[in-house]
């Protein structure tokens, strides 16, 4: 087999990761997410984040945990980079989510999506995907207004 050919366990992990964004709660969570959480402020941000009675808590550590634990399996090789770029992308866009305040939730959080970031410092794909994420959310930041 082609050593540069993703294999057929990287296939089963991809799978299993789709999988695990069609649970009915994370689909919940993630519509969420990607439609009614545009936080302005790195204290909205830290607000809900703090909040744990907030149903919204739990929706935001599943989202950005998730997409952290996919980038994660990237990073120390138990899936193929391009496998994953190939058919991954929402991961990247929460990250743009976030980009305008990463730096002050950084500030509090070191780890606040770092796996998603790191993956964006090291491929060229991931930094572009990235960038056209970037591009859409501030589309849609400008929309809002």
């Amino acid at each position: 087999m082609d050593p540069s050919l993703a294999s057929p366990a990287d296939a089963a992990t991809i799978l299993k990761l789709y999988e695990l964004r069609t649970e009915p709660v994370m689909r919940q969570a993630r519509a969420w997410m990607l439609s009614e959480f545009w936080p302005e402020t790195a204290e909205e941000y830290f607000a809900l984040a703090a909040n744990f009675k907030d149903p919204h808590n739990a929706w935001l550590r599943q989202v950005t945990t998730y997409w952290e634990m996919a980038a994660a399996l990237v990073l120390h090789g138990a899936v193929s980079a391009e496998l994953y770029l190939d058919t991954n992308g929402e991961g990247f866009f929460v990250l743009a989510k976030f980009a305008h305040i990463l730096g002050e939730i950084r500030a509090k959080n070191k780890g606040f999506l770092l796996r998603t970031s790191q993956l964006v410092e090291k491929h060229t794909v991931a930094a572009a995907i990235y960038e056209r994420a970037l591009a859409g959310v501030q589309n849609m930041r400008a929309a809002k207004k």
